[in-house]
């Protein structure tokens, strides 16, 4: 609970500064019918601390937290264990340093840190270059379409069906401002991606084309394919990467031809934190493309005596160069939780990343062949990493509901992320991580066993 400590004398001060009679002049601006009109019904003007304790105790009790029940969410979040040295070594005094280093080589730890995280995401994404950092992976992305205009000088975008639809929405939002055209379509539910329908949908006005990979339904696409029907017709491929595990399992997309690789880095270091904050990572395969990136670059050096430095090598937003030279201003260090990726991926290591890759397959390939045998039920991928899509045979929201109901979190069910599309509200997402236990997967057959009699 915060404590506030500002007195009456000390409001009204404020407000005499800034030429406000009352703290109501502050919100004139917002239309009056979005504003109260008086106390928050129901809500006591005033109740002891201990009270107001009590009281969100018992709120925050009527929660399911992810780590009490059967746990299979994923479609973009996932849940991994995140160890306790994650949170030891950031918090760190080294590390309580201000938000973004204005002056950057002073804080030479912040840029060494953020140095080693550009290094471990390019290696990732198979990539040249990589910056420090971005938002989230859906902002990255829209970051990677409007970098792929600055280079093609074209403005038709061609989005995959299996693209996540929030990441797909970003989109579409950013290009009304911009006025790029927008080739989308809907995820086909079938074992494979839709490659030939997407390759059919790119022409020489194409100026990227975004991809998924493992997509929406968990499918792993051949993107070698897709990158050279792009390039074909002068396009960019973006790959866009919502669970930076399964790049210990399969292909990175930069030796499969992609362009530009955006995603997620909210599985490693940062954990579930009910709807953020997570981590944009940005990554390009060709270094004659880093000038159009956004956002900044660390990079090493010598200083005067030769002893190895870092510093702020590019920084293209526009607080620090000419607006009109600027490639984004969306663009922030998320420093925190891109010092807990980093920490995660070191203690991994390579081959601990494999490991932990190669455990979420054996789970999932064990899950998915356990709920396949629940009479009503169908796997519908032909190659997934830890995520795969199920038909249900009847609305997916409302199974998921009743599951919850019995303290199972099932999935994300595709009538949620797809709502109003009617062939989808079938569709179940499960994913599954190296927390799911066999137990989990037992308990949530067993449910299925029992509703879908």
């Amino acid at each position: 609970m915060r404590y506030l400590p500002l007195t009456d004398t000390d409001r009204s001060a404020m407000l005499a500064r800034v030429g406000a009679a009352t703290i109501d002049d502050l919100f004139v601006d917002v239309p009056e019918a979005a504003r109260l009109d008086g106390p928050i019904r129901g809500l006591p003007m005033h109740a002891s601390e201990m009270a107001v304790e009590r009281h969100m105790t018992r709120l925050a009790a009527k929660n399911m937290a992810a780590g009490s029940v059967p746990f299979f969410l994923g479609a973009g979040a996932y849940r991994h264990h995140v160890p306790a040295t994650v949170d030891h070594i950031i918090q760190r005094g080294e590390f309580l340093t201000a938000y973004t280093p204005y002056q950057p080589e002073i804080a030479q730890g912040t840029l060494q840190m953020l140095f080693e995280f550009q290094t471990q995401v390019a290696r990732l994404y198979g990539c040249a270059v990589a910056n420090a950092s971005m938002y989230d992976g859906s902002t990255a992305c829209w970051e990677a379409v409007s970098m792929a205009a600055r280079i093609t000088r074209r403005k038709r975008v061609v989005l995959s069906g299996a693209l996540h639809p929030h990441y797909a929405e970003v989109v579409r939002t950013m290009a009304k401002f911009t006025e790029d055209e927008i080739a989308d379509a809907l995820p086909t539910v079938q074992p494979e991606p839709d490659h030939a329908g997407l390759i059919g949908r790119i022409d020489e006005t194409t100026s990227c084309v975004v991809v998924q990979y493992p997509d929406i339904l968990g499918r792993i696409s051949n993107l070698a394919e897709i990158a050279e029907a792009a390039h074909a017709r002068g396009a960019l491929l973006i790959v866009v990467n919502t669970e930076p595990v399964a790049l210990g399992a399969i292909q990175s997309p930069g030796e499969l031809g992609a362009d530009i690789v955006v995603g997620e880095g909210q599985s490693l270091g940062v954990g579930l934190q009910f709807g953020g904050p997570y981590l944009g990572l940005f990554a390009v395969r060709d270094p004659k493309h880093v000038r159009q990136m956004p956002g900044r670059l660390c990079g090493e050096t010598v200083d005067a005596t030769g002893k190895r430095g870092f510093v702020l090598t590019l920084s293209t937003r526009e607080q620090h160069i000419r607006r009109e030279k600027a490639t984004s201003n969306i663009c922030t260090n998320s420093g925190l939780c891109a010092l807990a990726f980093s920490v995660h991926m070191t203690l991994l290591g390579e081959a601990g990343l494999r490991q932990l890759a190669a455990l979420n397959h054996a789970r999932a390939c064990h899950a998915a062949d356990r709920l396949a045998q629940v009479p009503g039920v169908t796997l519908v991928n032909q190659t997934f990493f830890n995520e795969f899509t199920l038909k249900v045979g009847r609305n997916g929201r409302e199974l998921v509901r009743e599951l919850a109901d019995r303290g199972i979190l099932a999935g994300v069910s595709l009538a949620r992320l797809y709502p109003g599309v009617a062939n989808l509200d079938d569709g179940l997402l499960v994913a599954v991580t190296e927390t799911t236990t066999p137990e989990d997967i037992e308990t949530l057959a067993s449910a299925l066993e029992e509703l879908l009699a």
